[in-house]
């Protein structure tokens, strides 16, 4: 925000998500005459859009298929009816948030439904209610349209963050996280995920990141019932570090109403490798006696 200030626009901030900037938009513009322009749901948006798809036929003509970040729709419509017109051999398939499917709920109820709620981290493709353009070429030209949850979004933005050291969105991460999760087959197929933004604020990113990390089993939390006295904490923590895992937190309770008067509780954070080393950790602390709750 302070950025786009920065070169000599007037923000003006909406609460709630694009469905409620777009109705601001238009009170401004019958208000103070400003030019309304249509972030999706415009012939020209469409077609500039579609200029992607040149390119992409330019630099890798023999993909299979191409995966595109879905809110509104304009993105995959000038992709989707630009590939199909020069080759329709490639696969289209579209990528929603499972907190806001509302191309995905049309195409398949064959008509514009308004969601009464999104929510999502992938703000830039929260969306309640698509365009009737952008559905008509969606419903025609699109093969497929799936959804990834806000975990999944996590771990693809971490993935990328590490593997590729680019940082992307949550809108942005959409295909990669669908690659990633087998949302569509593209087992020996030469695939193009569409990373469409990285426009992400740093304390969210810290959050996506921490949430990535749980995903992808490099973080996990123990909840550790154990008898209150003394060496218990060292016996837990020698475990831990004999196995290789690193103790970021730790939080100490006392029993609770319902549990043994001499127990207590021991909420741990840990950084482990993956899922195998969570599971060898969990298995050595229960061997030793402790109970591991849910």
């Amino acid at each position: 925000v302070e950025a786009t200030k920065s070169y000599g626009a007037e923000v003006c901030l909406v609460e709630g998500v694009y469905d409620d900037a777009y109705k601001k938009a238009l009170q401004l513009r019958d208000e103070k005459g400003y030019t309304f322009i249509h972030p999706f749901n415009d012939e020209d948006v469409i077609a500039g859009q579609g200029t992607i798809a040149l390119e992409l036929m330019e630099q890798i003509a023999d993909m299979d298929a191409v995966l595109v970040p879905v809110g509104g729709g304009g993105l995959i419509s000038g992709i989707a009816y630009t590939l199909k017109t020069l080759n329709p051999r490639i696969k289209v398939y579209g990528v929603e948030a499972k907190g806001a499917p509302s191309m995905k709920n049309a195409i398949e109820h064959g008509e514009i439904e308004t969601l009464s709620n999104v929510s999502t981290i992938a703000d830039g493709i929260a969306v309640k209610t698509p365009g009737d353009l952008t559905y008509e070429y969606c419903s025609k030209y699109v093969d497929e349209i799936v959804t990834v949850t806000d975990d999944e979004i996590s771990a693809a933005i971490l993935a990328l963050m590490e593997q590729h050291k680019l940082v992307t969105e949550g809108a942005g991460a959409v295909p990669v996280a669908a690659a990633m999760f087998g949302k569509v087959d593209l087992k020996g197929k030469k695939a193009v995920c569409l990373l469409s933004g990285g426009n992400i604020d740093v304390t969210i990113l810290s959050r996506v990141i921490k949430r990535g990390l749980l995903m992808s089993g490099r973080s996990c939390q123990l909840m550790i019932e154990l008898m209150d006295k003394p060496g218990q904490l060292k016996n837990v923590s020698r475990i831990i570090a004999d196995l290789g895992g690193n103790v970021t937190s730790v939080h100490h309770e006392r029993a609770n109403e319902g549990s043994d008067v001499n127990g207590c509780y021991l909420r741990i954070v840990l950084e482990t490798r993956n899922y195998e080393h969570i599971a060898e950790i969990k298995k050595a602390l229960k061997d030793f006696g402790f109970k591991l709750l849910d």
